[in-house]
């Protein structure tokens, strides 16, 4: 056990004083929230105040087009495509003069392109103004009051609540559907990212001779688990400090957004007719989606977490060492070797995006117990309850597979490693390796 600790303590110490490892644990966060804020400035320098000229001689629009906080439309049937722009205007509208059923010949000059947010917002004024207009000409009905009854039959919302142990509570599908997916495609990430790098290190101390001289200390299987624990540790380490650094970022760059800005958001958000009706509706799923959090089981699904991060990091990166140990400089024959280790992965992660939208189907349920999948598939299914979706006996089953499925893979490879360690020269074929377990 010492042997092996010395290993462990030798991976990490070697690998986070290397200077690709604090590049990649700094800069990764710092794009991150970079790629945030550019985005957030991009989207608030495109938010622009645009004057648009409304040439309407037949008044088919003007007691319907409104004006709102990102456009306004002035009607001036002198304005045409050549003063426009001296006007102050940024494009003009030149409506249909004999009827208002044209609504193919509406044409609209700019000077420069606008953005597709004013465009979108041009169009939905349009038809709703067409709208009203029709329904005012040809059904005699007053336009407010069909939206009074648009509004009454879109505010229509559905609390869903989930009967338990201890008897209703609330429960959002998309924010159990939201961290499953966050959570699982994390470890999936984690399993491809590691796994290599366990490949990569054995495979270099393989070529650089160093597992020789090691060979002749400790037994394979201890060199093996120590190098897959140890980098097993430098990745939970960059891991937590992406977290911490991310939020951090992240809390900074939202304090630093002027008021301004934030309101220019808001009003840019007003580009949907009956806007007022959808932000209502919008802040009551937002506060019902705050109560779902509250009711999701935070210490089960962050334990499930760490459990499943670790679990499937060590029954793949035992089997990435086992390839890394078969292969030479060559990197076709990692890769050639490395299918169908991979393939589970990417099975798992298409398996999942089933899985967050029906968490108790068959599909989902005997994927998350078989151990190549669980660690993808059954955290997409704990956000959804434990154990209303997920039964305690499907939880256990599917931690207890993959432990012994650990244990197994680390036995397999580990049979491996202590042959293809100290082969040089040639390329292992699937049947030789099938050779070396059975020694």
């Amino acid at each position: 056990m010492n042997k092996i600790w010395i290993i462990i303590k030798r991976e990490y110490i070697t690998r986070v004083r290397k200077k690709t490892f604090l590049l990649t644990t700094i800069l990764t966060p710092l794009l991150f929230v970079g790629f945030m804020a550019f985005v957030i400035f991009m989207t608030v320098r495109n938010m622009s105040h645009e004057k648009v000229a409304v040439v309407d001689p037949a008044g088919y629009l003007k007691s319907s087009l409104e004006s709102s906080k990102t456009i306004t439309y002035s009607f001036a049937n002198d304005v045409d495509t050549g003063n426009f722009v001296k006007r102050g205007y940024s494009a003009v509208l030149f409506a249909p003069h004999t009827s208002i059923n044209q609504t193919s010949n509406f044409r609209l000059i700019t000077e420069k392109s606008l953005n597709a947010a004013a465009n979108s917002k041009i169009e939905k004024d349009i038809s709703r103004a067409l709208e009203n207009n029709l329904i005012s000409q040809e059904l005699k009905i007053d336009p407010k009051r069909i939206d009074s009854i648009k509004t009454r039959a879109e505010s229509v919302s559905i609390n869903t609540s989930k009967k338990g142990e201890s008897g209703l509570q609330n429960s959002s599908f998309e924010v159990a559907r939201s961290i499953g997916y966050v959570t699982a495609f994390l470890i999936y990430i984690t399993l491809l990212i590691y796994g290599t790098m366990v490949m990569r290190g054995v495979t270099e101390e393989k070529t650089n001779r160093i597992a020789e001289v090691m060979v002749s200390s400790v037994r394979p299987f201890q060199l093996m688990l120590g190098k897959i624990i140890g980098i097993g540790a430098v990745g939970i380490t960059q891991f937590l400090i992406w977290i911490v650094l991310i939020g951090v970022l992240s809390s900074v760059l939202t304090s630093m957004i002027p008021p301004e800005v934030l309101q220019q958001a808001q009003q840019a958000s007003e580009q949907i007719p009956g806007q007022s009706q959808q932000g209502t509706e919008a802040l009551r799923n937002l506060a019902q989606a705050q109560v779902a959090l509250n009711t999701i089981n935070w210490g089960l699904v962050i334990s499930c977490f760490i459990f499943y991060f670790i679990g499937g990091y060590l029954f793949y990166a035992s089997l990435f060492a086992a390839i890394g140990s078969a292969v030479n400089e060559d990197p076709q024959d990692a890769q050639s070797l490395m299918f169908p280790i991979t393939l589970p992965v990417i099975l798992g992660i298409i398996i999942m995006i089933n899985a967050i939208n029906d968490p108790g189907g068959s599909l989902a349920t005997w994927s998350s117990l078989i151990p190549f999948f669980s660690p993808i598939v059954m955290m997409a299914r704990i956000p959804f309850g434990v154990p209303d979706t997920v039964p305690y006996w499907q939880l256990g089953t599917s931690m207890l597979l993959l432990v012994l499925g650990f244990l197994f893979t680390t036995w397999l490879s580990a049979k491996i490693y202590r042959t293809g360690i100290l082969l040089y020269g040639k390329k292992p074929t699937l049947k030789e390796m099938a050779k070396w377990i059975t020694r």
